[in-house]
Order: structure tokens, then sequence, then C-alpha cells
């Protein structure tokens, strides 16, 4: 797992472009850890497509992560699941996982962060870092939180929401391990110059 850019691939979110093109575009231009983020389908429409992605991503050595769906993530030999505060709770979808998935949880506080890793979680993914427009009800915690976990979690931290080529530099420095984007680089007219601009600016904030 290689969580310097994790690029969530949703399909709102793209605008209408294809979500095997965007993949495809996000590759190319170097990212190395995605998801898959689908919130309006049932899971019978999105099998098929997270089955072309996870073979896709396995041909580039790219870990394939679903967001929510256990069931899905297993069926269809994702690397791993990635779980929101109302989803099914860590501890209990740890169970259902073969041995080898990633299990990665959003939170938004130090309590839920240090919990989500009591739980098994293998990230711990932090935000909203900004004002974010793909999560209307977005809890803005920014970078300090970052910083305040850095020296307390032992896992990689990922920060995310609202993060553009702007303000990535600004969450790195804070000490996350990677930074997770979504309209950023899907709603890019761009998505491959995109992926290579983050990943430059990343490189930069860590050399800096």
């Amino acid at each position: 797992m290689d969580p310097t850019l994790y690029v969530v691939l949703d399909r709102t979110a793209a605008r209408g472009r294809d979500v095997d093109d965007l993949l495809a575009a996000v590759i190319d231009g170097g990212c190395r850890m995605v998801q898959l983020r689908e919130k309006d389908w049932p899971s019978g429409r999105v099998l098929p497509v997270a089955r072309r992605l996870r073979e896709r991503c396995g041909r580039a050595g790219v870990t394939f992560i679903v967001n929510d769906r256990v069931d899905l993530a297993v069926a269809v030999g994702a690397d791993g699941v990635h779980l929101g505060q109302d989803d099914l709770p860590a501890r209990a979808a740890r169970p259902l996982l073969r041995p080898g998935m990633l299990l990665g949880v959003s939170t938004h506080g130090v309590e839920q962060a240090h919990a989500a890793r009591a739980d098994g979680a293998d990230y711990v993914a932090v935000g909203s870092m900004f004002a974010t427009t793909t999560k209307p009800d977005f809890q803005l915690v920014g970078p300090a939180l970052i910083r305040k976990l850095r020296g307390e979690i032992r896992v990689p931290l990922i920060g995310i929401g609202g993060i553009t080529h702007d303000n990535v530099a600004e969450v790195v420095r804070a000490g996350a391990d990677g930074v997770a984007v979504i309209s950023a680089v899907c709603a890019a007219p761009d998505p491959a110059s995109a992926t290579r601009r983050f990943l430059d600016l990343i490189r930069s904030a860590r050399a800096a």
C-alpha cells in the first residue's frame, strides 16, 4: 500500500466521465492507490464495474479499495474496504474480510481515530482538511488534527476533504502519510496531469 496519493473514483464527482477511463488516467499519472466510491447505484449494478477496475489495478500493481460495501469488496477480491462512521463498524467488518485485506476508516476527531486503530484499521483517514463540496455535511477539522494525531497513531494517516494543488503541502507538512482526493482529480480537465501535479507537490513538501 502506497497512500501518498489516494484517488477516490466517484462517478458523480467525475461529471459524466467514465470511471474506467478515469482509472486509466490516474494510473498513467502515477497514482498507486485508488478507491471506488459509488453512493447511488445498488451493489448488483456496481459489481461489474468494480470487477473491471479491480482487474486493471491488479495488472498495474495498484491497490484497489471499495468504499462502504464490505460484501462487494470481498466479492471482487479487492485489496481492501474503506468505512465511514455511519457504515459497518470496523470491529464488525474485520472478521468478514479475507486475510490480508486492508481496512481503512474515516475519522473526524481524536477519539474516533484511536477507536479506528483499536478496532483494526490499517490506515486512518482524517478530515475534513478543508471545506468540500463532495460531502455537504462535512466536519472541518483541518491539518491541525493530523498534527495532533501524528505522534499517537502508528498506522498511516491520510488527510481527506477539500484538498487541492494549492493546499496539499499544508496537509503533508502537518504529518500526513498521504492525501485522498476526489474532485481535484475526478473533475479535472486532465486527470492524469492533475495526478502528476499532486505527486510533484507532495514530494516537494516532504523534501522541504
